[in-house]
Parts: structure tokens; C-alpha cells; sequence
């Protein structure tokens, strides 16, 4: 018995340095691979790959390109906050609606619906044409028969908008293959 014990002693005493040495390789490639370029990551900001990036930005009037500035700078401000269906703060999350009539009433004083559809049957100006949209139109979409998403146009082919139970405040493509296929129009609140 002391002869087997002896035996597994000393063959553990001939590996520990050998262990030892893998972990320090181990350890060292593990650093090298942390100290390399950053892992690709899916991001709140993707690539646009829209028809209408190229299009020049536009502000809905003169009159209203300030407030127009402030609603884009808040919408993008609260690009990665959580979703939560009926949360209408940062601090608890958004819903496509909650988050719109946060954005117009901190950035510009305008108070809106609480409902996507009672949003989109407000008396503004309806713009057809995702071309002729403007920066700080909300944008409408008809899923499943009805307007049930809102979202806010920040131009150049791209809107902010909270899209879904898990997700969180992201830009989007507005004539991406989906959105482009539900897009209703646009409102302008702000001429």
C-alpha cells in the first residue's frame, strides 16, 4: 500500500511543473486573445443598407429645425434602453409608443397620444413617401391590419423605435425588408 502511494507522490511531483506550464500557456494565450481586436458584437447601430441613406437630411421647416435637432439628439440618446411594454421612462423601459411621446415631450415640449393608433389619427400632415419624410416625422407601420408601431424618423433611411418584448431602443432601416413591407406613412407634428 505505501509502495502504490509513494509511486502516485512522486508521478504527481514529476507533472506539477508540466501542469504548470500548461496553465501559464493557457493563461497567456487566454490574455493574448482578451488583448486582441474586439469580438464582433451585434450593435444597436447597424450599417445602414438603405435606398435612402444617400437622400440629403431634411428638417420639417426652418421654423422647427431646433426642436427637429433636440428630438433626434434625445431618440438616439435612448438607443440601447430596454423594452417594457407600457414603460414610457428610461429608467423603466419603453414601449414604441411610451418612447415617442417621451422623446417629443422632453426634447420639445409637445405632449402625444399614449397609443400608436390614437398617435397616427392626430390631426398633422400625413407623408406618403418615405422620401419625403423629414427628421422628427413619426413613422407608422400596419401590422396585421391596423397601425400598431410607432417609431421617429431620424433621416437618411433610418428611424428609433422600441420594437419588442425583450428587445430593446434601436435604429432601424426604414425600407429594410421588413419595415419597408408594413410602412403605413409618416405624420409631421412639428410644422
Amino acid at each position: 500500500m505505501r509502495l502504490g502511494h509513494a509511486f502516485r507522490r512522486s508521478s504527481l511531483a514529476r507533472t506539477a511543473p508540466a501542469a504548470r506550464w500548461l496553465l501559464l500557456v493557457v493563461a497567456l494565450l487566454l490574455l493574448g486573445a482578451c488583448a486582441s481586436g474586439p469580438h464582433r458584437r451585434e450593435s444597436t447601430y447597424k450599417t445602414s443598407h438603405s435606398a435612402l441613406a444617400d437622400l440629403p437630411a431634411r428638417a420639417p421647416s426652418a421654423a422647427s429645425a431646433g426642436e427637429a435637432n433636440d428630438i433626434l439628439f434625445r431618440a438616439i440618446g435612448l438607443v440601447g434602453t430596454p423594452y417594457h411594454w407600457g414603460g414610457n421612462t428610461p429608467a423603466g423601459g419603453f414601449d414604441c409608443s411610451g418612447l415617442v411621446d417621451y422623446i417629443y415631450r422632453t426634447a420639445a415640449g409637445i405632449k402625444l397620444p399614449r397609443t400608436s393608433r390614437a398617435m397616427a389619427s392626430m390631426d398633422a400632415r400625413k407623408v406618403r413617401r418615405m422620401t419625403q419624410l423629414a427628421s422628427g416625422d413619426l413613422v407608422f407601420f400596419d401590422i396585421g391590419g391596423s397601425i400598431s408601431h410607432v417609431g421617429v424618423y431620424v433621416g437618411k433611411g433610418r428611424f428609433v423605435h422600441a420594437p419588442n418584448s425583450g428587445g430593446t431602443v434601436r435604429l432601424d432601416d426604414i425600407d429594410g425588408p421588413y419595415w419597408g413591407d408594413h410602412f403605413a406613412y409618416g405624420k409631421r407634428v412639428l410644422d
